[in-house]
């Protein structure tokens, strides 16, 4: 099986190690720095779950790879769009195609450009960054994929795709009947996670423990429930205690990707995430007051990054 990994930060790199040496044919495309620490040093994770070292394929361009099984993108959620632009020379008639993006919206950018039948829902959850070039840090929550078909056409790829990768250890693969509400779990968790700790720049160790920082969680939680509900996603009715039970269970010092980009004054991924909650909410007429105040504080900061704002910090 030949696997391309689109993006080989934090949620790629971990993820494409484990199955590269597991012994599957896995491609990293990367840039700059990464990519020639890829080539000449190969990849270095550093996990609660046992460091490894890994020899590892890594290419620029993905005319350089050709076509493959399965493509995973773990992009940035604003660095899909790009993304999947470029993916056409690793495309075969029997390719599957998977976003780990956060948020709710990667598997209808790349119907936009790719077969949608080919096109599976899948997300992931783990903490885990590029510490330094070819060195991948997993900080915590058990690394875990599901993957669901989404397309009547195809059904039963993703249980292909799944059986195929299954048993690698140091990995949780699962096979989800429902993706999407899969997706929109970790999106009633990750999304208000990476809200108030990217205004609050604490870690979630302290937004639990404090009465009015949970409080603001807890709300922002339960909008993006009735959100889901509104927009026809089928969520259990304890999805809030158990995002509440996942957020106690984390570890003390941990961080969003989102509110670590915001912090390092990197572009965020807030359009994807409280941008997201937002724009659905007006869609669905459903009100998101924690939402919009979250996306409203972080917005400047946000556009700053991005390059479509300038102004004299303090």
């Amino acid at each position: 099986m030949r696997v391309a990994i689109v993006g080989a930060g934090g949620v790629g790199g971990y993820f494409g190690s484990r199955w590269a040496r597991a012994g599957i044919d896995v491609t990293f495309l990367a840039r700059g720095a990464h990519l020639e620490a890829l080539r000449t040093k190969g990849l270095r994770l550093i996990s609660p779950l046992g460091d490894d070292h890994v020899v590892v394929s890594a290419e620029e361009k993905a005319d350089d790879v050709g076509e493959v099984d399965l493509i995973v993108l773990a992009t940035k959620s604003w660095q899909l769009p790009e993304a999947a632009e470029g993916l056409s020379p690793m495309v075969g008639p029997e390719t599957a195609v998977v976003g780990l993006q956060n948020g709710v919206e990667a598997a209808a950018v790349l119907s936009n450009v790719l077969p949608g039948a080919q096109v599976l829902g899948g997300t992931c959850r783990i903490i885990s960054f590029i510490e330094a070039p070819g060195v991948i840090r997993h900080a915590g929550i058990e690394p875990t994929v599901f993957l669901g078909d989404r397309s009547e056409t195809r059904r039963g790829l993703a249980a292909a795709i799944v059986e195929r990768l299954q048993g690698v250890e140091g990995v949780s693969l699962h096979l989800a009947l429902d993706v999407e509400a899969e997706i929109w779990r970790k999106f009633l968790f990750f999304a208000p996670v990476s809200g108030v700790g990217s205004v609050t720049q604490v870690p979630i160790g302290v937004l639990r423990r404090i009465p009015e920082t949970r409080k603001v969680l807890e709300g922002a939680m339960q909008e993006v429930f009735d959100l889901a509900g509104a927009l026809g996603v089928n969520l259990p009715a304890s999805s809030v205690a158990d995002a509440l039970a996942f957020v106690d269970a984390a570890p003390e010092d941990g961080t969003s990707s989102m509110q670590r980009d915001f912090r390092d004054g990197r572009p965020t991924e807030l359009g994807e995430l409280s941008g997201a909650v937002v724009g659905l909410g007006v869609r669905a007429e459903v009100d998101v007051p924690i939402h919009s105040m979250l996306f409203a504080s972080l917005l400047p900061r946000h556009m700053e990054a991005h390059g479509t704002l300038e102004f004299s910090n303090p």
